[in-house]
């Protein structure tokens, strides 16, 4: 597959943000047009233009409004509602991102910075939950390898450890008796899964700047691993020689692996992951609970791109 540089673009070949949300528009039709209006007024900050990368896939987009208001983000509770009705008080700027560790340019970097030149790109991914629900989004980020090249990991490096932000006055569900998981939400990938061409820090997504439910202003995107690898509101990169002690493999080790691919022929310890619903389908009612559903794919469909990360290894055993 041929992967263009930034520098290879003319800027001719960059979608204009207009055409972009025609095209949208398009191929929704008239339900997309309402979509916009059912989210909140701050959802959405600025466009964002974008490379199209050769990496997206051509499967049909999960509504916007599904997007949005189907989310797990723990820290504002733990229904797939409760990100779009509490992540408002979310402040997103200014934001920094903690890199240390086994790096040569350590430092508290402001997001801009951190991402300054690397060109944006627009890469339409399938996600998957282990729950077994699957959308098709359009991500807007640029490629974690860059962002990694410009912090130098050092030779003794094996591992990226990510952290999401602690802040209870801001995040119902950091404060209280109650607590699903212990904080900072920890996450973490191996280093060539890092540096893979797929995984991206995503910044936005359907041409406008990350909604604070979907994981604002900095995230994440693993497509061939399970959803919950691809930790949301980043506030620390850390580079380790030893694989970084991740929050649901610490929290249940049984039912959440490290590695968390997808991979149909593992079940979770409750329900099996043979097959998989898509959100939003056609005739799916809400939230797609009744949606058809369909043969799971190996690494969510990205095997050919990835399966040689994991040649040689037992992934029943590294889950």
């Amino acid at each position: 597959m041929l992967i263009r540089k930034s520098t290879d673009i003319r800027p001719s070949e960059i979608t204009d943000q207009s055409a972009y949300m025609r095209r949208r528009e398009f191929m929704y039709g008239a339900a997309a047009l309402g979509m916009a209006a059912a989210l909140p007024a701050s959802a959405f900050a600025m466009p964002l233009s974008a490379i199209k990368s050769p990496l997206s896939t051509d499967e049909t987009l999960t509504p916007l409004k599904d997007v949005t208001t189907y989310n797990n983000f723990y820290e504002f509770g733990t229904d797939k509602d409760d990100p779009s009705k509490n992540a408002h008080t979310l402040t997103t700027k200014p934001w920094k991102v903690k890199v240390d560790g086994l790096v040569n340019k350590p430092a508290d970097y402001d997001l801009d910075d951190l991402i300054k030149s690397i060109a944006l790109e627009e890469r339409i991914y399938r996600m998957r939950c282990v729950e077994g629900w699957s959308m098709v989004i359009p991500w807007i980020g640029v490629p974690l390898a860059s962002v990694l090249a410009r912090i130098e990991p050092q030779g003794s490096a094996k591992y990226v450890a990510f952290e999401t932000l602690v802040r209870p006055a801001e995040m119902p569900a950091q404060k209280g008796f109650f607590q699903p998981l212990p904080w900072p939400y920890v996450e973490g990938l191996r280093l060539d899964e890092a540096m893979h061409p797929l995984t991206i820090l995503a910044v936005g997504l359907y041409g406008e700047t990350l909604p604070k439910q979907n994981g604002a202003p900095i995230r994440l995107v693993v497509p061939w691993k399970y959803g919950f690898k691809s930790i949301k509101s980043v506030v620390r990169i850390s580079l380790t020689e030893k694989e970084p002690k991740t929050s649901w493999s610490l929290q249940n080790p049984r039912e959440y692996g490290f590695y968390s691919n997808v991979n149909p022929a593992v079940d979770h310890p409750r329900w099996s992951q043979a097959t998989e619903r898509r959100i939003g389908a056609s005739g799916g009612g809400l939230g797609g609970l009744f949606a058809k559903r369909h043969p799971t794919l190996p690494f969510n469909g990205y095997g050919d791109q990835v399966a040689s990360l994991y040649t040689g290894m037992d992934l029943k055993k590294y889950y």
